[in-house]
C-alpha cells in the first residue's frame, strides 16, 4: 500500500466504540503458486487467523469471505459490533480486542487501573457469550518505571480481573511489542519480562502474545525462545522483518521452521498473520503467507 496505517492508529479506529456496546508476493521457490480462488488443501497443523487491520482498505465482508474461502478459521483483533459477520462465516475471533485504552496507557501504570479494570469487567462477560476465549491487553510504556516496578503495577492491576476471567473461561492476553523500532517505550518488549509477569499472576486465565515480527526485532533467537517459554504463550503474530510485510524470501525469518518449532510444542492455539501486504493484491498476498506457514 502506498500509505500503510501503523498498528497505532489501525488499533485506535478499529477499538472505538466496541465496549460501550491478482498478483501475489514474490515467493521464489518457497511455496507452489495458487490460483487465487482456488481452495488451499491445509494440513490442519496449524490454526490460521489474520489480523483485521491489516486489511482496512478490504470491508469485514469481504475479508470474510476470503478468509473462509482461503481456510482460515479466524480473524484477530476485531471488538463486539464485528462479531456476527465472523459468526456469519463461521469464523472464530481468536484475539478479541476493545477492552484497552490504546497501546501506550497499560496495566503498568496505577493511573489507568481504575479505567482499563472497569473495560476489561464489561469486555471479558461478552467474549464468553460469544463463545471465544482470548482477550488482548498491554503493558504500556515504561515512562522511567523500572521492570520491577511495572511487573508490580501490572500484577495490581490484572490481579482482580483474573478472578472475573477464571469464571467466563477467558484469557488476558499481554502482547509483546518491539520497542526499537515500532513502539518506543514500550515495557512488555523481551519474551523474560512477559514471562515473568506470567509466573507472578501464575493463573492460567493470563498468557503472552508472542508476535514473532517484534520479537525478532528485539531480542531475536525465536525459536529457542519459543521452545523454551511455550507454555506462556497463547498465540502468535506473524510479520516480514524488516518492514512488516509479506513473509516471503525478502526477509530475514524463515517462518516454515519456526511454524514447525511451534507445531511440535503441541500448541493447539492460532497463528495470525500481521503482516502489512505491499502486493496489489492484498488477499493474494495472504493466501502466500498462509500456505508457507502451513506446515
Amino acid at each position: 500500500m502506498a500509505h500503510s496505517p501503523t498498528r497505532r492508529s489501525a488499533l485506535k479506529n478499529l477499538v472505538a466504540g466496541t465496549v460501550a456496546v491478482g498478483a501475489t508476493s514474490a515467493l521464489g521457490g518457497w511455496l507452489p503458486a495458487a490460483k487465487p480462488n482456488e481452495m488451499l488443501a491445509l494440513k490442519g497443523n496449524i490454526r490460521h487467523s489474520a489480523c483485521r487491520w491489516c486489511y482496512q482498505d478490504v470491508p469485514l465482508e469481504q475479508l470474510c469471505a476470503a478468509a473462509a474461502g482461503i481456510g482460515l478459521r479466524g480473524i484477530d483483533l476485531v471488538g463486539p459490533t464485528d462479531w456476527p459477520t465472523l459468526k456469519k462465516y463461521g469464523l472464530d475471533s481468536p484475539m478479541c480486542n476493545g477492552a484497552e485504552l490504546n497501546l501506550t496507557d497499560g496495566f503498568n501504570d496505577p493511573r489507568f487501573h481504575g479505567a482499563l479494570q472497569q473495560r476489561y469487567a464489561a469486555l471479558i462477560p461478552q467474549v464468553a457469550r460469544a463463545g471465544f476465549k482470548n482477550l488482548i491487553c498491554f503493558s504500556g510504556s515504561r515512562r522511567d518505571l523500572s521492570d520491577e516496578a511495572g511487573l508490580a503495577n501490572c500484577v495490581t492491576g490484572l490481579t482482580p480481573l483474573l478472578k472475573l476471567a477464571a469464571q467466563h473461561r477467558v484469557v488476558l492476553v499481554m502482547e509483546l511489542l518491539n520497542s526499537k523500532i515500532d513502539h518506543p517505550d514500550y515495557q512488555c518488549d523481551r519474551t523474560a519480562w512477559g514471562v515473568a509477569l506470567a509466573r507472578r499472576l501464575d493463573s492460567e486465565n493470563f498468557k503472552l502474545l508472542f508476535d514473532i515480527y517484534h520479537m525478532q526485532i528485539d531480542e531475536g533467537d525465536v525459536i529457542r525462545t519459543i521452545r523454551e517459554f511455550h507454555p506462556y504463550i497463547a498465540h502468535y503474530h506473524t510479520g516480514g522483518v524488516p518492514g512488516r510485510h509479506e513473509i516471503d524470501e525478502t526477509q530475514e525469518l524463515n517462518y516454515p521452521a519456526i511454524m514447525r518449532a511451534i507445531q511440535a510444542t503441541g500448541f493447539t492455539g492460532y497463528v495470525a498473520q500481521e503482516f502489512i501486504p505491499t502486493a496489489p493484491d492484498q488477499l493474494a498476498s495472504l493466501r502466500s503467507a498462509v500456505l508457507l506457514c502451513d506446515v
